[in-house]
């Protein structure tokens, strides 16, 4: 699979009130984007929600037309061959609005092997067998409209192995999933890896997208600000020291008197929890001033704020994206909204 410079642009009306609209409006969703995948990898679009990565993969999977730029998916120009794209991918979109609600999971999963020209016994066999590979046979005859979040995205899951195709393109698809469901998916892609296809992976979690992908891209505002393995991204920002805060109580007020410290270079913060005032504090420390960590935490504790714990920590991908762009993924998508 190869992206080569792709850009989507959508024209939206600004709204003025209830019914009236302002001016047009041009986003960029995707903004010259190239990466390429290769049989046996999983490659990663690690980014905050609105990045541009869902509407990255509508175009690999041919549902929207590039507006600049190419695309080849196993081999075939998602403009020019689409027909050969869409036998060539399983997709999986972060949306259930493909299914239809009253019908069963398994009603559903054979109905779409039917479109793909399976003959009624090969369907029924695969189904069965999709089904187990996302755990969910015993929900299989329950209506899609009585499904939790995590049931549909297991279904949506089961519907792009269908057709057992060489190339995966997933749109986060751990979302809405319990932590051992989602292990159990994850699982079920690094499998996939192995029987060599190529997968497109999209997330908003860096662990995952730690833990999953051989190479990733991070992507922000329709741009890919780093590409490269989780170790390379991370050797990024290896050199600089990282102070993680745990805390409750953090104002506004607060962060700018930490932003203000000369031994601090940036600050970002990320709510825990709304209703305790709980947050997390990722402070990268200047090294030219050697007092870094009494300088926040005695800020902190004169400005009133509980401290639950501070350590040193080791370099993330969050540390990465801060790093690059100065926010973290919550703050990235507040500003966006």
């Amino acid at each position: 699979m190869v992206a080569k410079n792709l850009v989507k642009v959508f024209i939206t009306k600004e709204r003025k009130g209830f019914f009236k609209k302002g001016r047009t409006k041009k986003v960029v969703a995707v903004n010259h984007v190239s990466f390429d995948i290769g049989r046996g990898e999983i490659f990663g679009l690690l980014g905050p929600n609105g990045a541009g990565k869902t509407t990255t993969v509508k175009i690999l999977s041919t549902l929207l037309l590039p507006d600049e730029g190419d695309a080849w998916v196993n081999g075939y120009h998602v403009v020019e061959e689409a027909d050969k794209v869409r036998e060539s991918i399983g997709v999986s979109l972060y949306s259930d609005r493909g299914f239809y609600w009253k019908l069963t999971g398994r009603e559903n999963l054979t109905y779409f092997a039917y479109l793909y020209g399976m003959f009624p016994s090969e369907a029924k066999r695969r189904v069965e067998e999709v089904l187990r590979i996302v755990e969910l046979e015993e929900e299989a005859d329950k209506l899609v409209e009585e499904y939790s979040t995590g049931m549909k995205a297991k279904l949506n899951l089961a519907r792009a192995l269908l057709n057992d195709a060489p190339v995966l393109l997933l749109d986060e698809p751990t979302i809405g999933l319990d932590p051992r469901s989602a292990r159990h998916i994850r699982e079920v892609i690094v499998d996939l890896k192995k029987e060599g296809k190529a997968i497109l992976l999209t997330t908003h979690n860096m662990e995952e997208a730690d833990h999953l992908c051989d190479r990733m891209a991070i992507i922000n505002r329709g741009r890919i600000i780093a590409l490269g393995t989780p170790r390379e991204l991370k050797e990024m920002v290896e050199k600089e020291r990282i102070l993680e805060v745990e805390v409750i109580g953090l104002g506004h007020r607060v962060l700018e008197k930490l932003r203000s410290l000369d031994s601090v270079k940036r600050v970002a913060a990320t709510t825990m929890n709304s209703v305790a005032a709980k947050a997390k504090l990722k402070v990268v420390l200047n090294p030219d001033e050697g007092v870094g960590v009494p300088d926040v935490l005695n800020v902190l504790v004169k400005s009133g704020v509980k401290v639950l714990y501070a350590r040193i920590a080791e370099p993330s991908l969050e540390d990465v994206f801060i790093t690059l762009t100065g926010k973290t993924f919550e703050e990235e998508e507040a500003e966006a909204a």
